[in-house]
C-alpha cells in the first residue's frame, strides 16, 4: 500500500502535530510505502528521514500560521498512492485538495478545531465542510473531541476514534547521570511543563500559582510569549523558582526528573496533549484542565492526577500543593499513568488502527466507518 502523509511541518520542526506525524510515518513505513509532503521554509527540498522520503514544498507566505505553498495542489494531483491522509488544522492543504481534483481516497487526522481565529473561519469553513465532506474518514484522537467539535458533530459517522500514541518503552530505562544532573540543577521538588509558548497553553496561569508553591518550575517550548511570561515570572517574584529552557534535544531525562508534570491549558486548541503521554510513560502524575477536548480524557481526574478548571490559579495551586504534599499519592497516580499508556496509548496500537481503516477504506471507499457505541457514550458523560 502507498501511503501520502501532508502536513504542515516535519521534523525537525517542533510540535504536538509534527511529532505525532513522524511517529505515524515512521511506523507505517514497516508495512507500506510512506511519502510525507509538507511545507518548506524558504525552499524546496527533497531528502530522505528514517527511511522515507520527506518533499518540502516552497512556501511563498504564511497566513496565520498557514503555510501558503501553491505546489501542494500540482503536487496532489499527480501523487501516485492508495490513500492520502492529510492533517488539520492546516487551511491551505484543504484548498490544494479541493483545486487538485484529486481522485484517491481522502483519510483526515482532525486535530483540533480553529479556535482563535475568529474572523479568517467563518469565511474558511465553508471550504473545510466541503473538504471533510470528501473524505472517506476522519481521524480523532479522542471521542470527547468528536462530542465538542461544532464541525466533527455534522460529520460523526465518518468520524473513527484512533488515539495519539507514543514508544512508550522509550521512557523505560532513563539516562541517571541526566536526571540526577537536573536534579542536582534545582532545588527542592520539581514541576515539569512542556509547550509552544502560546495563550492557549496557560504558561501564565501556572507563573501565577507558583507564587504559593515551594518548588522548582521548569518550562520546556518556544514561542512568542518567551519575554512576557519571563517578565511575568519577575514582575511576581518568582523568577528564581522558574526556568525556561528553549533547546533541549531529548525531553525525556526531565520527565523521569520531574516530581509532576502539568499542562494548564486554556482553550480547546489544546486537543490532546501528547506531551501528557511522555510524562505518564514515566510514570509521573499529571495535573490538566478540563477542557471540551480529549485533554482529560488522556489523563483522568483521580486516576492517573487531577483535573482542574481552566484559567483557576488558585485551582492549580491547590492541586500541586496537594500532589508536593503526598508522595504516596503521586506514586500511586504515577503508576496509574503509566499503565494507561501502556494500554491505550503505544504507537504499536496507534499504527495498527490506522493501517486497518485505511485497508477498509481501499478495500470499499464508500463504506464509511462509524464511533462505536462505547465511544459515543465515554463522549456523553464526558460533556461539561
Amino acid at each position: 500500500m502507498r501511503i501520502l502523509q501532508v502536513g504542515k511541518f516535519y521534523h525537525p520542526a517542533k510540535g504536538g502535530i509534527e511529532t505525532h506525524l513522524r511517529l505515524l510515518a515512521t511506523g507505517l513505513h514497516r508495512h507500506a510505502r510512506v511519502q510525507v509532503l509538507v511545507s518548506g521554509e524558504p525552499r524546496a527540498s527533497l531528502e530522505n528521514i528514517d527511511g522515507i522520503p520527506v518533499e518540502r514544498l516552497s512556501m511563498s507566505a504564511s497566513l496565520l500560521s498557514t503555510p501558503i505553498c501553491p505546489g501542494l495542489i500540482n503536487s496532489l494531483r499527480k501523487a501516485e498512492c492508495d490513500v492520502v491522509h492529510i492533517h488539520l488544522p492546516n487551511p491551505w492543504a484543504a484548498i490544494a485538495y479541493l483545486a487538485s481534483s484529486c481522485k484517491q481516497p481522502l483519510v483526515v487526522t482532525y486535530h483540533s478545531d480553529i479556535v482563535r481565529q475568529t474572523v479568517t473561519e467563518p469565511a474558511f469553513r465553508p471550504l473545510l465542510l466541503r473538504f471533510l465532506k470528501r473524505a472517506c474518514a476522519i481521524i480523532c484522537s479522542s471521542p470527547a473531541l468528536i462530542e465538542h467539535s461544532p464541525i466533527l458533530r455534522r460529520f460523526r459517522d465518518k468520524c473513527v476514534v484512533v488515539p495519539f500514541g507514543i514508544a512508550a518503552d522509550a521512557f523505560d530505562e532513563p539516562n541517571a547521570s541526566e536526571v540526577k544532573a537536573i536534579r542536582d540543577r534545582h532545588k527542592g521538588p520539581i514541576i515539569l511543563a512542556v509547550g509552544r509558548l502560546v495563550y492557549y497553553k496557560g504558561f501564565d496561569y501556572l507563573i501565577r500559582a507558583m507564587r504559593s508553591v515551594d518548588a522548582s518550575l521548569i518550562i520546556i517550548g518556544k514561542g512568542p510569549l518567551r519575554d512576557s511570561l519571563k517578565q511575568l515570572a519577575n514582575s511576581l517574584g518568582v523568577l528564581n523558582k522558574i526556568t525556561l529552557l528553549e533547546h533541549v534535544s531529548d525531553v525525556r531525562p526531565y520527565n523521569h526528573a520531574a516530581d509532576l508534570f502539568v499542562l494548564p491549558s486554556v482553550a480547546r486548541s489544546e486537543a490532546f496533549g501528547i506531551v501528557q503521554l511522555e510524562a505518564m510513560a514515566a510514570g509521573k502524575p499529571v495535573i490538566n484542565t478540563h477542557l471540551r477536548s480529549g485533554v482529560p480524557y488522556v489523563s483522568q481526574h483521580g486516576i492517573t492526577g487531577l483535573t482542574v478548571p481552566p484559567s483557576d490559579e488558585a485551582a492549580l495551586t491547590a492541586a500541586m500543593n496537594c500532589l508536593l504534599r503526598d508522595p504516596d499519592l503521586r506514586r500511586r497516580y504515577g503508576l496509574a499513568a503509566k499503565l494507561r499508556v501502556l494500554e491505550e496509548f503505544t504507537s504499536a496500537k496507534m499504527i495498527s488502527k490506522t493501517l486497518s481503516l485505511y485497508d477498509a477504506i481501499v478495500a470499499d471507499p464508500n463504506q464509511l466507518p462509524s464511533v462505536s457505541s462505547q465511544e459515543r457514550s465515554f463522549a456523553a458523560s464526558n460533556q461539561m
